[in-house]
């Protein structure tokens, strides 16, 4: 295994980033616990879902790692209470090599992206500075707003609002709407927006794109014309409503 290359990954104030790692393995723990605080992250560990929801609480992570098996509940129940407090924390979930169900169940309720035992330390990583990068939390070296229509984004502040009413989205939620409004009018299929939005191809898992179309649509489109279209066999586009 090769050793990381250190992150430049701060929060705003130019403090560390906090990870919360969950895992009731402790040798899984303390390597992913070595792995990123070598990347200057601070970093806290929970073997139990109630210890986690604690941990959550107190520490205010910036993301978390959560594994779906737990001795006392599953991760999903783990996700659903720390959501509560903190419903846009992006979460990692850590699965086993051949649970597709559980990396879709975990997806579908409010996980962000997922990883598979054995993992490498180095994918773990760039998974996490892909989810940090796309929520608020860490430092933003440049920004823009992008407008379609009465929809606008905003790069730097995740300011998304329609008719200037304001949408709250979570960190998936907001990158796969970045993606669209990047591409107005321009059809996009899921092989596409799975390797845009969650850098990988999902195993023939493509119905978690058209789970996270439905999510966004029930935020942007609701009680408005539509914006977000699909195109039967081909995939989404976003234009403006007419």
């Amino acid at each position: 295994m090769s050793t990381p290359t250190p992150s430049t990954l701060t929060r705003p104030d130019g403090s560390a980033v906090r990870v919360l790692v969950v895992d009731d393995e402790a040798n899984i723990t303390e390597l992913l616990r070595m792995a990123l605080r070598y990347e200057g992250w601070d970093v806290q560990t929970a073997a139990t879902g109630v210890a986690a929801v604690r941990a959550a609480k107190e520490f205010a992570p910036d993301a978390v790692i959560l594994d779906m098996m737990l001795p006392d509940f599953d991760g999903m129940e783990v996700l659903r209470r720390i959501r509560i407090k903190d419903p846009n924390v992006p979460v990692l979930f850590l699965t086993a090599k051949d649970a597709v169900e559980d990396r879709v169940a975990g997806l579908t309720a409010g996980g962000d992206d997922y990883v598979t035992k054995p993992f490498s330390l180095e994918e773990v990583v760039a998974r996490l500075r892909a989810l940090l990068r796309r929520t608020a939390v860490t430092h933003s070296e440049s920004g823009s707003l992008l407008v379609v229509g009465d929809l606008t984004l905003d790069e730097d502040s995740h300011e998304v609002t329609r008719s200037g009413v304001e949408i709250s989205l979570t960190a998936t939620e907001f990158e796969l709407l970045r993606y669209l409004m990047r591409n107005p009018k321009r059809v996009l299929s899921k092989a596409q927006i799975l390797d845009r939005v969650w850098n990988y191809d999902f195993g023939g898992q493509a119905n978690v794109v058209e789970l996270y179309i439905s999510y966004l649509r029930k935020k942007i489109d609701a009680g408005r014309s539509p914006m977000i279209h699909t195109m039967r066999g081909v995939g989404y586009v976003l234009k403006p409503a007419t």
